[in-house]
């Protein structure tokens, strides 16, 4: 016998589990917002340091340089983890959506429309799962990228004059 038949409250797991995983999403993409923001601030930085030297060529003005690289690609790695974040929160709002239809179909009998809903709001939580794994690839391959430029920025300044 299938167990949303025997066990009504059943349905709730399916509400309960993109709720959660919602939060989830909601506080990677607040995170990685500030992220965001921080990369554009040093990107913005280092354009008015660069815009500051005049066009010298020094070896700071190339590491300002890289760096600033460095920065763009970040920032563009970041908005494709938020993009992830974005649909990750909106997949498992339409599945939580969804999986209250699925309950409503229950109520009212309709197997048809229940296994619908209940495919279509299996098919949006594996969605945002995909996309709160892909964020959380994408800042980890990010955090790299800003050690690297750090490692890059401490051998420069170290460096014996």
């Amino acid at each position: 016998m299938d167990p949303i038949v025997t066990n009504p409250l059943s349905i709730l797991t399916f509400i309960v589990a993109p709720a959660i995983l919602t939060n989830a999403s909601s506080i990677m993409t607040l995170g990685t917002s500030n992220r965001f923001a921080r990369a554009i601030d040093r990107a913005r930085g280092l354009s008015a340091e660069l815009k500051a030297s005049g066009g010298a060529e020094t070896p700071g003005t190339a590491l300002r340089r890289r760096q600033l690289l460095f920065a763009e690609r970040r920032a563009l790695m970041l908005v494709r983890a938020l993009t992830a974040f974005y649909v990750s929160v909106g997949s498992f709002g339409a599945a939580s959506l969804v999986s209250l239809l699925a309950a409503a179909f229950f109520i009212i009998h309709h197997d048809l429309g229940r296994q619908i809903a209940l495919g279509i709001g299996m098919f949006a939580g594996v969605c945002g799962v995909m996309g709160l794994v892909t964020g959380s690839l994408l800042l980890v391959y990010e955090t790299r990228m800003a050690l690297r430029i750090l490692t890059e920025e401490t051998e420069e300044m170290c460096k014996p004059v």
